[in-house]
Parts: C-alpha cells; sequence; structure tokens
C-alpha cells in the first residue's frame, strides 16, 4: 500500500465531483485528500486526489474515472517529478506560552505568524504533508486551539502542458 497522486483535468460542470467521488466510494477506495481548483481555462477545472493502495486498484480507479463524459484529461502524479503541497493554518494559545520558542519553530519550517492578537497567533505553512506532520509534532507541547489542513495541490516541474482542445 503506498500513497499515490492523480490529477483529473474536468469540464467545470455541476455534478462533477460527485461523479468522481462516487466513483472511489464504488470501488472501496478511500480518498485521503481531495481538492479541486479553477484552472487558467474558466471551462476547465482541476481535481487532485491523494489516496492509498496498491498500484493495480490505483490504475484501475485512473481508467474507470478516465471514462467519465466531462473527464478531459487525468494523470498520476509522480513526487519525484512534482510539487505536491498542502496549506496548513493551525491557531496557537500564546498564554504562558514561550512565544519566543513558537517563533523560532515557526521561522526553522518556513512558517508564517500571519496574526498575531492578544493570546493567540496563527501560523501559516505550505509544504509537503510530511513536513506538515513535522511542523505539527514540533509545536505539540503549546496548545493548539484550531487547525484547518487543505488537500493536496500538484504540480509537474518543467515545460509540461496539456492541449485540452
Amino acid at each position: 500500500m503506498k500513497k499515490q497522486c492523480m490529477v483529473l483535468l474536468v469540464e467545470n460542470n455541476a455534478g462533477v465531483l460527485a461523479r468522481v467521488s462516487s466513483l472511489f466510494m464504488q470501488r472501496g477506495f478511500n480518498i485521503d485528500s481531495l481538492t479541486v481548483s479553477s484552472t487558467e481555462n474558466p471551462r476547465i477545472s482541476r481535481i487532485t486526489i491523494m489516496t492509498t493502495g496498491d498500484q493495480k486498484n490505483f490504475s484501475q480507479i485512473m481508467k474507470q474515472t478516465a471514462k467519465l463524459v466531462e473527464t478531459k484529461m487525468i494523470f498520476s502524479v509522480e513526487p519525484t517529478f512534482s510539487i505536491i503541497q498542502e496549506l496548513l493554518l493551525v491557531k496557537v494559545s500564546t498564554q504562558n506560552a514561550d512565544t519566543d520558542k513558537l517563533i523560532e519553530i515557526i521561522k526553522k519550517f518556513g512558517a508564517s505568524a500571519v496574526d498575531i492578537t492578544s493570546g493567540c497567533l496563527i501560523a501559516e505553512l505550505a509544504a509537503s504533508s510530511q513536513i506538515i506532520d513535522d511542523f505539527l509534532d514540533a509545536i505539540s507541547e503549546f496548545k493548539m486551539i484550531e487547525m484547518c489542513r487543505s488537500g493536496a495541490i500538484a504540480m509537474e516541474r518543467g515545460d509540461v502542458t496539456y492541449d485540452l482542445n
């Protein structure tokens, strides 16, 4: 079992996401992370899905998803040749806390303190899921008030382009 990433470029129509997620449900696949965003073309949406499974099952779900009418393109994203990142916002209590140490950890991980108000600090980090996990471990001694973590987004390195016409 390994974590795998796929990207779908789909027509920007109502119900597409429901059809994609129902394919996963019908075949018993779990979606670890799902992100939908607009693209440079307003008629096309980009769906990034992280899932865990073996290669045979991953290939099967890709074939099934490719058959959807709205699917313009689907491809597997290999971490070696791509950037795969998530976004984290975390609110931490600074009451009775070593704020200097917290800010040092934030800087060490390349995060930013995007809001500091009386009693709390909100940090933002865009990084791989492993770095975000490590950051959360590093700040675990502080009282976490709230956390929000996006799904993965992915883009292949280099001058790879897709003609969807």
